[in-house]
């Protein structure tokens, strides 16, 4: 019993020397494989919602997601930095869609830089001008009297023939549709990074969306161009045209069909027959009759009404240069006869009113505006024929989708834009016109 005891008590003794043993020998092999401490998942997450409650005030969401994305990126690097981890992989395709963000960002800074400077140009421009004209006026009404002196002439033919050559310019350039150019721009490159700042939060983005969205930038480039000398846009065409910012079919017909897949996986809607993404006979119809209603009405009316305004703009740019050449030539013969100085008088103010008109009244926005309404239809049908060219609806968008989309475009509802294409093909049934146009935004 007593060696039973004394083996026993010498059996606890040595229990303890084991295990410290094999704890130092875990730490030892820790230590040298050198392990890293991985961020617990309580940390993460409340770090996460700090990051979301400081920037909740701050842009859309699309803004949002992609700065929360980028601080836990930043959190991962900071974390794994210490430890020695590897680092984060980024692919080929995501640091080129990057690098086409921060041209398209630094394009929307430019495009709205310039167009503010040249809003300002409408507006010095205007104000001189007519402050030029109206001040030769009356200096030709001064020389009427009979006994003004050889000066006053001479400074009224001065102002009317400087007056006349700064118009000839600003006519020329007409700078309010100069400053519509770059308000559009602005808006279709905001457009274009809102699409890649989707794309980029979402991580569902192929080298077929980074060429796809390079010719969108390259097209707006040539719609819209920075410079005046060479490039800029004639404003003055023998046929009214609509703008056109978007690249051809062809130059993207591939990108199309490889992001189509894409695109129906990551909208994943319920399809009205699952074996053909959304599309049926029905909705190909449907889509047709909208087609036709955007050529014959919408986009038909903005061309007349474009048409209209860009012949009002011509007869109103060759005016004002012509009555204020008329009144420097009549205010150097100013003399005693009432003929001469009221010629002068008269043409003066009829200048100052036409300029004021011309360039006060932006005739020249309204052109732009009217050709990038008739360019906004002509793309949304484009879209439309194009989708439906394609033969297997398996290629195609999702066809809830695209209805959809082309609905939000329009500013309708689903329910109302089915009503127009029943009122379209009852119209092509009974050989009469449809009564409302496509769009209800403009």
């Amino acid at each position: 019993m007593a060696s039973l005891a004394s083996s026993s008590l010498l059996l606890l003794r040595s229990t303890p020397s084991k295990t410290s043993s094999c704890i130092s020998f875990r730490s030892t092999a820790r230590a040298a494989l050198h392990l890293p401490e991985l961020p617990s998942v309580g940390s993460i997450e409340k770090q996460l919602v700090r990051v979301g409650l400081n920037r909740r005030s701050n842009g859309p969401v699309q803004q949002r997601l992609l700065n929360l994305r980028d601080d836990v990126m930043s959190m991962v690097f900071d974390e794994s930095g210490r430890s020695g981890a590897a680092t984060w992989t980024v692919s080929e395709a995501e640091q080129q869609m990057y690098l086409v963000l921060e041209a398209v960002s630094d394009r929307v800074e430019m495009h709205r830089n310039v167009g503010e400077q040249r809003d300002n140009w409408n507006t010095l421009l205007l104000n001189s001008v007519n402050m030029m004209t109206l001040t030769a006026t009356a200096l030709a009404g001064l020389a009427a009297g009979g006994e003004a002196p050889v000066a006053v002439k001479v400074s009224s033919a001065l102002l009317f023939t400087a007056s006349a050559g700064m118009l000839l310019v600003m006519n020329k350039i007409q700078p309010s549709q100069l400053a519509e150019e770059q308000r559009n721009a602005v808006r279709l490159f905001k457009q274009i990074e809102g699409e890649i700042r989707s794309m980029l939060a979402m991580r569902a983005h192929t080298e077929a969306d980074v060429e796809e969205m390079t010719e969108r930038v390259l097209a707006l480039d040539r719609a819209f161009p920075l410079p005046l000398l060479g490039a800029m846009l004639e404003k003055f065409p023998e046929k009214f045209e609509p703008a056109t910012w978007w690249p051809m079919a062809s130059n993207i017909s591939k990108a199309t069909a490889h992001q189509n897949d894409r695109r129906i996986k990551r909208f994943p809607f319920e399809s009205r027959k699952a074996e053909n993404n959304g599309w049926n006979e029905e909705l190909e119809v449907e889509m047709r009759a909208v087609v036709d209603v955007l050529k014959k009405k919408d986009e038909e009316d903005y061309l007349r009404l474009g048409s209209i305004a860009l012949k009002a703009n011509k007869v109103l740019a060759v005016s004002g240069p012509v009555l204020t050449g008329l009144a420097a030539a009549a205010s150097i013969f100013v003399s005693g006869s009432s003929s001469s100085w009221a010629a002068a008088m008269a043409a003066g103010s009829l200048a100052a009113a036409v300029n004021t008109f011309e360039h006060g009244g932006q005739v020249g926005m309204v052109v732009e505006m009217y050709r990038n309404c008739a360019g906004f239809f002509r793309l949304v049908a484009e879209s439309i024929e194009t989708a439906l060219e394609e033969t297997d609806p398996e290629k195609r968008e999702n066809g809830e989708l695209f209805e959809m989309k082309v609905a939000l475009k329009l500013g309708r509802s689903l329910s109302q834009l089915r009503n127009l294409a029943r009122k379209s093909i009852y119209s092509g049934m009974e050989g009469t016109e449809v009564d409302e146009f496509g769009s209800k935004l403009f």
